[in-house]
């Protein structure tokens, strides 16, 4: 530890030994580190924020969804500082004043590049931040240079964002008219085409593929036919069996002297018998079966002889009958008319079937034409109403939220930090080289570093004596000294009341 402490007031003492040299180094460093600092331009940024509202119900009825506003808006985001953007910024400020010619021009974009950011800080919230330091300007020029770019960038987004579509809207539909315009006329050859074949074979009138398709809509037509005329005829079927096991009258209506009438009050008489627990062998039981055997023959020859009632049952059947019938007829002439039809739609195709397919190819040509014509039509009304959405409602709506700002003092570098480190650096560098200059030289400063230096014993030290004259030479230069270590000082002092009288003007 005495070792260390001894060391330490060795270097002090060296140093303070060679304060001139210290002095004069740390001037040195300070006058050039100073100028470097003052030649470091001031850097103004100017920042501004824009919102960008991205619901509207009539967008996305004509299909501009939301996702498809944020992806035109990251694409506005990414090319807001392209070269092309960029050199806008520079004609369009004073940067460029002084371009006369591209590789200029190049050079100034290149760096408005680095100076220049845009941030998205929320989904549709961005920042944009520019920044001058121009050597060519002056601090206020700088300053208001940085807010002009940052509005000119604004300027930029918004155009690029309100009409930034319409360029290419107009180029998709003068495509989209040139397609229609050569569309309509081949359609029109087509149809000038399909006309005079018509004119020249009439009987092709209805064409190939008409033809074709009535012939197969007969056929669809007759099995659908087929098909209810045989559900038609088991209905009747049906309605036969019915008929059959209906009785034409009902018994219970006849008059009571008719042998229907006797019939009937025989069999109930020998049901009463039988109710009573009589037997089958029982006489009266035997005698009323006999009676109602008598009866019968005559209670049938009445019947058939058109005896009793109507039924209402028989009456119904017949009336259903005879509308299922007429159902079957009326499906059968039907049947007949469309095998007909489709006998001859047959023939005429196998009486020329060249023919048939050149109306065929003709008709498809033309119905494939028409089809794309029509659906370009529809595509250039959906395009022009987006298009009139996009640039006349302003789907996307624009604000500025904060506009660009005035820089009221430099943001790099920080000149009074770096003024301050500098006098350090000289300081240390001034002391450095004191000390080093002593290594250099074979020079002890205590008697303890001398014993260990050269292995003797030390017997004793004689100290210095001054004169006078000494001792006031020493007093004068000590006061140079410190007047030249005040003067550094005091100009590290003014240069920092310069840097903030400076940034007062600019305010």
């Amino acid at each position: 530890m005495d070792t260390l402490y001894e060391e330490l007031l060795s270097a002090l003492h060296s140093v303070w030994h060679r304060r001139w040299i210290a002095l004069g180094a740390a001037w040195a460093v300070c006058m050039a580190g100073w100028l470097v600092v003052a030649m470091v331009p001031n850097s103004y940024e100017s920042r501004a924020r824009i919102f960008i509202q991205l619901d509207d119900a009539l967008a996305e009825q004509v299909g501009i969804g939301v996702a498809d506003k944020k992806r035109d808006i990251e694409r506005i985001r990414q090319t807001l500082t392209s070269a092309v953007n960029l050199e806008k910024v520079v004609r369009a400020t004073r940067l460029g004043d002084t371009i006369q010619n591209p590789k200029q021009m190049e050079a100034a974009v290149l760096k408005l590049a680095n100076n220049v950011k845009v941030v998205s800080q929320e989904d549709n919230l961005f920042e944009i931040t520019a920044t001058a330091n121009n050597k060519s300007f002056s601090d206020p020029e700088n300053a208001q240079l940085a807010q002009s770019v940052a509005q000119k960038l604004i300027d930029i987004f918004r155009e690029e964002n309100l009409s930034g579509d319409r360029g290419d809207m107009v180029e998709t539909m003068q495509f989209v008219n040139q397609q229609l315009q050569q569309r309509e006329r081949e359609l029109e050859s087509a149809e000038s085409k399909r006309t005079a074949f018509e004119a020249q074979h009439p009987e092709m009138a209805l064409g190939g593929a008409a033809m074709v398709q009535r012939l197969e809509t007969s056929r669809a037509s007759l099995r659908d036919i087929e098909a209810d005329l045989s559900a038609a005829q088991s209905a009747s079927a049906a309605i036969d069996g019915q008929l059959a096991g209906t009785p034409r009258t009902i018994a219970g209506g006849v008059a009571d002297g008719s042998p229907q009438s006797v019939l009937a009050r025989a069999q109930a008489d020998l049901a009463g018998m039988r109710a009573r627990g009589l037997t089958e062998n029982h006489p009266d039981v035997i005698a009323a079966r006999n009676q109602v055997a008598a009866l019968r023959g005559a209670a049938s020859q009445d019947a058939a002889n058109g005896g009793g009632t109507i039924n209402p049952a028989y009456s119904s059947l017949q009336s259903i009958r005879a509308e299922r019938q007429a159902n079957v007829q009326a499906l059968q002439s039907r049947k007949a008319a469309l095998q007909s039809d489709i006998a001859s739609l047959t023939a005429s195709a196998i009486q020329d079937p060249e023919l048939a397919t050149q109306a065929t190819r003709i008709n498809r040509d033309y119905d494939v034409l028409r089809q794309q014509y029509d659906k370009l039509l529809q595509d250039r009304e959906e395009l022009r109403l987006r298009g009139e959405v996009k640039t006349e409602r302003e789907a996307v709506k624009f604000e500025v939220v904060d506009p660009p700002t005035t820089p009221r003092s430099p943001v790099a570098p920080n000149r009074p930090v770096l003024l301050l480190g500098v006098l350090v650096v000289g300081l240390a560098g001034g002391c450095a080289a004191a000390f080093a200059l002593s290594r250099v030289r074979s020079v002890f400063a205590t008697t303890s570093g001398l014993e260990r230096a050269t292995g003797l014993p030390v017997l004793g030290a004689i100290s210095q004596s001054l004169t006078d004259g000494a001792r006031a030479l020493r007093a004068k230069r000590l006061k140079y000294f410190y007047a030249s270590c005040a003067a550094l000082c005091g100009l590290f002092v003014v240069l920092l009341a310069a840097e903030f009288i400076q940034r007062g003007m600019v305010a």
